[in-house]
């Protein structure tokens, strides 16, 4: 029986190099549950669901295994990474003072037409969660975030915040498919920028530090779930 074609195939019209297009396509996929945890990956299977030769998904699996979105077992193949207990912790540990830090940062530098950007990425993630559509939530969340690092000025957070990236935005993902999470994510959200737009700094960074956190008591929920 053919197993289910779940992948779009590239779009050959884009200006990216095919590598790139294969690599986003993939990673995407893992990020937005379409592959599995723990699912084997079949280099012939997703060449031919993507429409391309298996040079680039050879490519794109090294990457991958790079950022810590695939492992590669010796004489059994590639397969989607499962995060574990020990490295939810390590990131979220880490993720959290940086999350209060950069969003302190933001409150006393972000400029006016900043701070009213974040707020129409906050009405354009409303409007991705009353449509339901995962793939546009995850770009305008991922993107509020984006210009709260940049708002704070400060080049090094941004670097270190930037080498977290594969992980955080894996587990964003996760855990906005938790059922009631994307409404109240955007609560917190909208607290946080009620608190930049205050330009109360303590506060802004407490917000920060209880939405990362409360990402990473979902996140353990459903680890917990999953081992059951």
């Amino acid at each position: 029986m053919e197993k289910e074609k779940r992948l779009t195939p590239v779009n050959f019209d884009s200006y990216k190099p095919l590598r790139e297009l294969v690599l986003e396509a993939l990673r995407e996929a893992i990020l937005d549950g379409t592959l599995q945890p723990r699912e084997r990956l079949m280099e012939i299977q997703l060449a031919e669901e993507l429409g391309v030769s298996r040079t680039p998904i050879r490519e794109a699996l090294r990457k991958l295994e790079l950022e810590g979105f695939i492992v590669m077992i010796p004489r059994k193949g590639a397969y989607v990474a499962d995060f574990s207990l020990r490295d939810l912790e390590d990131t979220f540990e880490v993720r959290k003072s940086l999350e209060g830090l950069a969003a302190e940062l933001c409150a006393e530098r972000a400029t006016e037409e900043e701070i009213l950007e974040m707020d129409q990425l906050l009405q354009q993630k409303a409007i991705a969660i009353q449509n339901n559509d995962m793939p546009q939530l995850l770009k305008v969340d991922t993107a509020f975030h984006e210009i709260l690092y940049q708002a704070s000025r400060n080049k090094r957070l941004c670097n270190i915040i930037s080498n977290l990236r594969e992980q955080i935005e894996r587990f964003r993902a996760a855990s906005l498919q938790y059922p009631g999470r994307m409404k109240r994510s955007l609560e917190e959200h909208r607290a946080i920028l009620a608190a930049i737009r205050a330009r109360d700094g303590e506060t802004a960074n407490h917000l920060a530090q209880d939405h990362i956190e409360n990402v990473e008591i979902i996140l353990l929920e459903k680890l917990r779930h999953s081992s059951d």
